[in-house]
């Protein structure tokens, strides 16, 4: 860390359990569906890599269902066999070589999968699944609690700093812990203490496996925004269970998949689930990850210089620019490309069944295909207009070193993002003009 920055408090390092971290930052997990196209393991290697290169202190990988019935989709990431450890070796070895840390998160999406095969805690549809799920039974819960146990170890042997136990956004473990979709009357359902048994069943045999040297964070739902939601207090129960169990850090999501109130998009108003993580900070004494609309370097120094969070989960944002934490070291805020919370190419893409990228950023999950290289021959370019084409033409032309001049008929830059930019809750765009006009 420089030994003077705005940043003292975000760019210093922390211990998560026996895991040192150099920086407040982590690139949060995400479906990318980078497993779908030709060459997966060398293309996750490198979309990851690329982030670690750009200073980010955590990489948490996309979900992994420990086992069949718990993956998202078919053909989905699936992590249950030591046959696929080379692949993972690989994708570790390359955020080590840049100096990273990387967890692997463990996901089991319950009822929220896209199979006909679903399964859940009760026979309760979700409002975004046609399809029911059938009631585990005893047995089987006890076996994916073993699975969730034997994907750790399995991480553990890859290499991995860590692991993070996916328990919020509405999946199979938030989906255990409450009565909206818990209504067993046997040991795994009922009171609240035996609707967390699963989840805290799964930390302690987890931690008992891999010893203290392997980093568990749990992402736990701060805020579920759902009918039949956990309570406030329920929540700081349930954190302080989570940390009696055994994890070294809690990383809070908001809302599920199904609520009807917004959380990442761009009307939502930037750090605005403080109130809900900091409620969880408070009670707790490891470390407490804030998430969701944290976009720019300042929301991202209050959140922690405040004690609201001692670190801020970003997912969205890296894939805007993976060099985001190195150019708050060096000192070049103005040159972050910001995420503008669209949704356009990351959560819009995986819901048609697309590989994600980023509407300002192109290369985000083509890291292997769309490389700046320089030219072979220099040349003198003329760019007609500085919309958003305009201006992405002619700076990359320029990084290519191109000798670029860009015509503009207009008073300022920018097209029609000056138009798009006065619509209420769109002043994002603000961010993406300023991040253009500084590559001038």
């Amino acid at each position: 860390m420089p030994e003077q920055t705005p940043y003292p408090n975000a760019l210093a390092p922390i211990t998560l359990g026996s895991v040192t971290i150099k920086n407040r930052f982590m690139m949060g997990s995400m479906h990318t569906r980078l497993e779908a196209m030709d060459h997966p393991t060398e293309r996750q290697a490198a979309f990851y890599a690329e982030r670690a290169r750009g200073e980010v202190g955590l990489i948490v990988t996309g979900g992994y269902s420990p086992s069949e019935n718990g993956l998202i989709e078919e053909g989905g990431p699936l992590f249950n066999s030591a046959t696929q450890l080379p692949e993972h070796q690989k994708i570790v070895q390359a955020v080590h070589d840049e100096g990273g840390k990387i967890f692997l998160q463990i996901l089991h999406s319950g009822r929220y999968a896209k199979d006909d095969n679903i399964v859940g805690f009760s026979d309760i549809r979700s409002p975004i699944n046609p399809r029911t799920p059938r009631v585990l039974s005893g047995q089987e819960i006890e076996q994916i609690i073993e699975d969730f146990v034997e994907c750790a170890d399995l991480a553990q042997q890859a290499g991995y700093d860590g692991v993070e136990i996916m328990g919020s956004e509405g999946y199979l473990l938030c989906q255990a812990v409450v009565e909206r979709t818990n209504n067993r009357t046997d040991e795994w359902g009922g009171s609240f203490e035996k609707r967390i048994r699963f989840p805290l069943e799964i930390v302690r045999r987890v931690r008992q496996r891999v010893g203290p040297a392997l980093g568990i964070m749990y992402r736990i739902s701060a805020l579920d925004l759902v009918d039949q939601g956990a309570t406030g207090e329920e929540t700081v129960r349930f954190a302080q269970a989570l940390e009696e169990a055994g994890v070294d850090v809690l990383n809070t999501g908001i809302g599920w998949h199904e609520a009807r109130v917004p959380t990442i998009a761009y009307m939502v108003r930037r750090g605005g689930f403080q109130f809900a993580i900091a409620n969880i900070k408070k009670n707790v004494g490891i470390p407490v990850i804030a998430s969701n609309r944290i976009n720019t370097p300042d929301v991202a120094e209050e959140l922690i210089a405040s004690g609201a969070a001692d670190m801020v989960s970003m997912a969205r944002p890296m894939l805007a620019d993976p060099y985001f934490v190195k150019k708050m070291i060096e000192g070049r805020k103005d040159e972050i490309n910001v995420c503008i919370g669209c949704n356009q190419a990351c959560l819009d893409y995986i819901f048609s069944f697309k590989v994600t990228t980023c509407l300002v950023n192109p290369r985000a999950c083509r890291e292997l295909d769309y490389k700046t290289e320089p030219a072979q021959t220099q040349k003198r370019i003329a760019v007609i207009g500085s919309g958003p084409a305009g201006l992405a033409a002619a700076v990359n032309a320029a990084e290519r070193g191109h000798d670029v001049t860009l015509f503009e008929a207009a008073a300022e830059l920018g097209g029609q993002m000056n138009l798009a930019k006065k619509v209420p809750d769109k002043t994002e765009f603000y961010e993406l003009i300023r991040y253009f006009s500084s590559q001038l």
